[in-house]
């Protein structure tokens, strides 16, 4: 009679404690992607380093979804949705963010942008998806803003980059939102390792369309390019982003999009430990309202 119930007992601990620590970790994983993607920036085209990313994580995720056997979608609508979000969420995020950085922007701003995320899907979740966003998540929602905007406001320096920079970085932000509810809505399903084989495939060959027509540009495959590519597949490609499809699994999207509040100031608290960067107290203020913000939108 006892044995059933011993194993239930001795896992919940374990099972809390990665519900607890998957918000962090996916924060500080999503927030290394800044860095060493522009570290591979360095050294290849924005698309052609998207492209080997995509090529080698495909190949990883189908090795690891045929070696534990998971579930492929029964059907070709499960699949084209399972693509849609693949070339949403990965070509034209990363591609949008990849080009707005090598364009000139600075990662700060490109991040401010990007942060703008949970406001836009705040205000798109409650018609598509059933969901209510209650007052007090709206005022997390403007504090984590705040908070974001407080953190880089010594890198708004006037520096802005280029129109164009700035074009794809409204596209990475209109994609990752858009991809972060239709995933929601249409994906829920999916099997995370098999889905993940037909988005990158799927991103990859979006990405493979567009370097045959802008040209792949060379390549220097230094020790620090292929440190980035490695990061860039095994933290983000495989972690970071799996982390993401069972946040928004598990939890409201609203909720799931506040967390891209913390990535910059995770950004910033990086630079300051790599690079020598320093946070003022204003900075600070900004972090401490960017918490405050995350927590009164993921509080259930």
């Amino acid at each position: 009679m006892s044995s059933p119930i011993m194993p239930r007992t001795s896992s919940a601990p374990s099972s809390h404690l990665w519900q607890a620590a998957t918000p962090g970790l996916f924060v500080f994983l999503w927030s290394t992607g800044f860095i060493f993607s522009k570290l591979g920036l360095f050294y290849a085209q924005p698309f052609t380093l998207l492209l080997l990313r995509f090529a080698v994580t495909t190949a990883l995720m189908l090795v690891i979804a045929l070696a534990l056997r998971a579930p492929w979608p029964g059907s070709w609508s499960q699949v084209a949705h399972t693509a849609v979000v693949g070339v949403l969420l990965h070509a034209l995020y990363l591609g949008g963010s990849y080009v707005a950085i090598a364009a000139g922007i600075p990662a700060g701003i490109a991040a401010l942008i990007v942060g703008l995320q949970p406001l836009l899907t705040a205000t798109v979740v409650g018609p598509l998806l059933g969901e209510r966003v209650s007052a007090r998540q709206w005022l997390g929602l403007v504090l984590g803003f705040t908070g974001v905007a407080l953190v880089l406001w010594n890198k708004l320096d006037g520096d802005l980059g280029t129109l164009w920079g700035f074009a794809f970085a409204i596209v990475a932000l209109v994609a990752i939102t858009v991809a972060t509810v239709y995933q929601k809505r249409y994906c829920g399903a999916m099997d995370m390792r098999s889905g993940a084989v037909i988005q990158y495939a799927a991103a990859g060959l979006f990405t493979a369309a567009v370097v045959a027509v802008i040209g792949a540009g060379e390549v220097a495959w230094t020790g620090e390019f292929l440190l980035a590519l490695v990061w860039l597949v095994l933290a983000l490609s495989v972690g970071a982003i799996s982390l993401l499809m069972w946040l928004i699994r598990r939890g409201a999207a609203a909720r799931v999009a506040s967390l891209f509040y913390l990535v910059p100031p995770a950004v910033a608290v990086e630079s300051y430990l790599i690079f020598g960067e320093t946070l003022g107290l204003l900075a600070l203020l900004g972090m401490a309202l960017a918490v405050i913000g995350v927590a009164l939108v993921m509080r259930r």
